[in-house]
């Protein structure tokens, strides 16, 4: 399903020294996140999930590519903080 109120069958766990730790339900919060509080606000999986999750939410993407793209994103922003605490 997919849709405003589309939601992942698992939440999406993720954790950033700047936010801690946080559940992601669908594609819905998960725009929210990549809008709001983003770490990293640039990269190329940072795009490809703020664009997965509103074509999830517009119904032209699945939830599944919105949730992979977003753990993607999640990984890449994880990346950024490894780079700056080396």
């Amino acid at each position: 399903m997919s849709g405003p109120n589309a939601r992942w069958g698992k939440p999406v766990s993720i954790e950033f020294p700047t936010t801690g730790s946080q559940e992601v339900s669908g594609p819905f919060e998960a725009l929210a996140h990549l809008t709001d509080n983003w770490p990293a606000q640039q990269g190329l999986d940072f795009v490809r999930a703020r664009s997965a999750c509103r074509g999830a939410l517009a119904g032209h993407k699945s939830v599944d590519d919105a949730r992979a793209a977003f753990e993607a994103a999640a990984a890449e922003a994880r990346r950024h903080f490894d780079k700056r605490r080396h």
